[in-house]
């Protein structure tokens, strides 16, 4: 048994020391992704449902650099800047997971790790 980092050309540089994914035998975790838009490295926009879309859209990198997708997510943590903002991002999130349901946790974060971030979002899924 043994794990390998997730990586993909295509995302965000981490702002920490750590890999965007960690793979384990077929599961497949994924680190908080925040709203950076990798073509431009600035966030997708200032409202929670643009920054959810793009969330959404670098963990789908993530897991299909690991053989995965967002189907085959198990579950997701979702952390907001103002819960006030839920709507926002259960309309965006509710889209791009369609009638597929992972389990969620969904909190209020006093603070995210970037200027102007409104949402983060981390994963686990499993390779089919």
């Amino acid at each position: 048994m043994t794990h390998r980092p997730v990586r993909a050309p295509n995302l965000p540089k981490p702002v920490g020391p750590y890999s965007p994914g960690m793979g384990f035998e077929r599961l497949v975790f994924v680190s908080g992704q925040g709203a950076t838009d990798p073509a431009t490295g600035k966030l997708a926009g200032e409202d929670t449902a643009a920054q959810t879309a793009q969330c959404l859209e670098n963990i789908r990198t993530i897991l299909r650099a690991a053989g995965s997708d967002l189907q085959y997510v198990l579950r997701c943590g979702v952390f907001l800047l103002d819960m006030r903002e839920f709507e926002q991002m259960n309309t965006v999130y509710s889209r791009v997971f369609g009638e597929h349901r992972p389990a969620r946790t969904t909190i209020q974060a006093a603070a995210l790790p970037g200027v102007g971030l409104r949402v983060e979002i981390d994963c686990i899924a499993y390779i089919p």
